[in-house]
């Protein structure tokens, strides 16, 4: 696989959260009523017991999840 995976938009709409990776790289992705935030690292372990290198947030839409995979790709 070339390409970091997200799921589809409605997954998020239901309020379900994500992890995933690619190579060394980490995410975890919450949405809420509005936007789906993302935190990264790098590295071998969990989230919890990872130092959080980025956060961001994005709007839950179609367009919001395009610019969250472009930012994943970009400091992947």
């Amino acid at each position: 696989m070339n390409e970091i995976y997200v799921p589809v938009l409605h997954f998020f709409e239901n309020g379900n959260p994500f992890t995933g990776s690619f190579g060394p790289l980490r995410f975890f992705l919450k949405p809420d009523a509005e936007t789906i935030t993302a935190k990264i690292w790098h590295g071998v372990f969990c989230m919890e017991k990872s130092e959080i290198e980025q956060e961001r947030q994005f709007p839950l839409t179609a367009e919001g999840r395009e610019e969250l995979i472009a930012w994943l790709e970009e400091v992947k």
